[in-house]
């Protein structure tokens, strides 16, 4: 605990360096679960409810760990995004081509990003960046995907953007995972909805398919919007977030 938080350092190698075993600090071992509980505590990542269950127990894990600066597989799952604006010319500038940053860069070597008072959008699945790509190009606006509930390098992503004073606008699903994933970005990182409420998904039902599938599992409240859940449920059908680019476009060009 007292090498905590850490420099960006590899579990492995912490594990070796204070229990003189690389494994010390793998998934279920006693001394991981005492650290991960103790560091969970005061971080906060304590303050999501149990009843919202985020990612599978590893990537929780992996996640308490990056937030105390341990590296644990750290070149899955980078994070994807397109033309975020930093102050310095490199890699991660307007190139106008999607861009990947693993969380292994995002904590070793965190852009500065230009991002003060700019609104940022955020999606929730990987097509729509490549569909915006295609698109506009270098002419898109900034957006950031989660690939579905964030991971570490996702969430260390969203999480600098918000330090540095972004306007997170973010849009997902629309089904009860979608909502799930909408309300922990919300929540965790201060974003808003994007095209996001109950009379956008009425207008997404009355343009949709007729190849639309039915909305299953268990409901959730919008945090953002107390009748979307009701219109959802109203309707019964899940819009993919696929089947609405067209009007996300229309906010994505940057003039």
């Amino acid at each position: 605990m007292r090498r905590l938080p850490a420099g960006a350092i590899a579990r492995s190698q912490l594990a070796a360096d204070v229990l003189g075993d690389a494994h010390a600090l793998d998934n279920g071992q006693p001394v991981a679960t005492l650290v991960l509980a103790a560091w969970r505590r005061h971080d906060l990542l304590a303050r999501r409810s149990e009843d919202e269950p985020l990612v599978g127990n590893a990537d929780r894990a992996r996640d308490t760990w990056a937030a105390a600066g341990v590296l644990v597989n750290q070149l899955a799952r980078p994070a994807l995004f397109l033309n975020l604006p930093v102050k310095s010319a490199g890699e991660c500038g307007r190139t106008g081509e999607p861009t990947y940053l693993s969380l292994r860069s995002l904590l070793r070597s965190p852009p500065a990003w230009d991002v003060a008072g700019k609104r940022i959008f955020v999606c929730e699945n990987p097509n729509l960046v490549a569909i915006a790509a295609d698109r506009w190009g270098r002419d898109c606006a900034s957006l950031v995907c989660t690939d579905g509930m964030p991971a570490a390098a996702q969430r260390t992503l969203l999480s600098q953007l918000t330090l540095a004073r972004a306007r997170l606008c973010y849009h997902g699903d629309y089904d009860w995972p979608g909502l799930r994933i909408a309300n922990h970005v919300m929540r965790e990182h201060g974003a808003g909805p994007w095209r996001f409420a109950a009379v956008d998904y009425v207008a997404a039902v009355r343009t949709a398919s007729v190849f639309t599938q039915r909305l299953q599992g268990t409901s959730v409240v919008a945090s953002w919007d107390d009748e979307l859940a009701d219109a959802m449920g109203e309707h019964g059908v899940a819009i993919a977030e696929e089947a609405v680019a067209a009007q996300l476009l229309a906010d994505l060009v940057d003039h």
